[in-house]
């Protein structure tokens, strides 16, 4: 298929949707790899198999310690963050359990939940965000009852880009002696994760966003001793003759051939951003964000939602203009001004309600590692075009 669209005007501000473009070498790295080792690696005893075997070790230890944690088994592999969430949520709740959340999840952490609610009677709180849009702490322990097992929380939202007060929900969580999960879907690859600063017990990632690696890969990371169950059977590589899944880690909660691929696409983008070093990544993407805040709250008719600091949140920025649909305001950022965003709900409808755009969604733009301000300062032109025009 051809692309008629020409890349060399294309702007892309939907990286809270995937990070766009990828860095060369990551890619080309990873290419090189998967042509020369990309064998099934733990299957066999061949030379190959044993280094392809050894990349995704090294990597789950990498990212076990880029997240805070210390045994590299205990971080496995899925598809995505939604894959990951799928094997928290259903591996730690039982028929019967009570878990809580909040109304800044993504259906990633909502739909999981809601068909446990009617399939094994899981009963499920949603905590609402202050008008700080941070959710309260305490109002989440208010919420805890004898048969609470859950408490899951998105560590940073990809609607109105709110980081939570995960350490001190951990914190709460571990007094009670009830488990805690984070979705750091937004979040890993942009800010600090610390597992044990955050008294976390369980963590999803995606390895497509901030972590610069492609598609169809992701992960959990879990605490020694969780008692979360296998909720997939089958093929992985060793004990071939046992009848069951093994309960052991990393191979309780996979299963299957690896994305070899994905895995050491994410080695190698680990060692891109330990050169450029997060922080200074993260700098550079607040200081287009801070740019594009000032510019598009200066503009007439325009509605932003989440915080008005870029302190305590990520670079993301949902807004809607006066007298236009949120659709149409994409549809036209893209067709006449060559700008990719995000239009809608964003998998996230609790916020939405919250917010009052349940019934449209919203216009969102989000900055990565790869934007200049070249592309923010044509975001607010063109915003300001439409509104102007809106408002005719």
């Amino acid at each position: 298929m051809e692309i008629q669209q020409d890349l060399s005007k294309f702007i892309y501000l939907d990286n809270a949707a995937t990070t766009y473009p990828k860095p060369k070498e990551v890619l080309q790295q990873a290419l090189d790899f998967f042509a020369s080792y990309g064998v099934n690696p733990g299957r066999s005893g061949f030379d190959l198999c044993v280094y392809a075997g050894e990349m995704v070790h090294k990597t789950r230890k990498e990212l076990a310690e880029f997240f805070g944690g210390s045994n590299p088994d205990y971080l496995t592999f899925a598809y995505n963050a939604s894959d990951a969430l799928n094997i928290i949520i259903q591996g730690i709740l039982r028929d019967g359990d009570h878990a809580i959340s909040t109304t800044v999840e993504h259906n990633s952490v909502i739909r999981p939940l809601n068909h446990l609610r009617e399939e094994k009677g899981v009963e499920v709180d949603y905590v609402p965000v202050g008008e700080d849009f941070q959710v309260d702490p305490q109002e989440i322990a208010s919420r805890f009852r004898d048969n609470t097992r859950l408490v899951i929380v998105n560590h940073g939202s990809n609607v109105i880009g709110a980081i939570q007060p995960v350490a001190k929900i951990g914190a709460l969580c571990r007094e009670r002696g009830v488990y805690f999960a984070i979705d750091t879907a937004q979040t890993a690859g942009v800010i600090p994760i610390d597992v044990e600063a955050m008294n976390v017990d369980a963590l999803a990632f995606t390895g497509h966003k901030s972590l610069l690696g492609p598609t169809g890969i992701g992960g959990v990371w879990v605490r020694e001793g969780i008692d979360i169950r296998a909720t997939r059977a089958g093929g992985t590589g060793v004990r071939s003759a046992y009848p069951m899944h093994l309960d052991e880690f990393p191979y309780r909660l996979e299963v299957g051939t690896c994305n070899l691929f994905g895995i050491a696409a994410l080695h190698y983008a680990q060692e891109y951003i330990a050169e450029r070093g997060l922080d200074n990544i993260h700098k550079h993407e607040m200081e287009l964000f801070r740019r594009l805040y000032e510019g598009i709250s200066e503009i007439e008719g325009v509605t932003i939602y989440g915080p008005a600091t870029a302190e305590g949140r990520l670079p993301v920025l949902s807004f809607n203009v006066v007298n236009r649909e949120a659709t149409d305001v994409g549809t036209l950022l893209d067709v006449e001004y060559d700008i990719a965003t995000r239009t809608g709900l964003h998998c996230a409808p609790l916020i939405h309600e919250q917010l009052g755009t349940g019934k449209h969604g919203s216009v969102r733009m989000s900055i990565g590692p790869m934007n200049e301000m070249k592309d923010v300062e044509a975001g607010i032109a063109a915003i300001a075009e439409i509104a102007r025009d809106a408002l005719d």
